[in-house]
């Protein structure tokens, strides 16, 4: 009986689980951050080369029509 108190003990005053969970989280919280830091980074450029096809098309506020080339904005590939 002594035994299991002690090994009981043991398992009660062991905190390698605890810390490896607060770091679990920690990681998770890292990970989502930089995901959204991504996404957000992607969304901006992806406006950026957008805005840039609509200037090629002519339909910006800096381009004339048929000037400049044009641009599938879907495919980004222009001439």
């Amino acid at each position: 009986m002594g035994k299991l108190i002690g090994i009981a003990k043991q398992f009660y005053d062991d905190e390698n689980g605890a810390a490896m969970v607060e770091y679990s989280i920690l990681v998770g919280i890292i990970a989502g951050a930089a995901i959204l830091a991504i996404v957000a980074i992607g969304l901006w450029v992806s406006g950026r080369f957008g805005g840039l096809c609509d200037i090629l098309d002519g339909k910006g506020s800096t381009g004339v029509a048929g000037t400049f080339g044009t641009c599938i904005k879907g495919t980004g590939v222009g001439t």
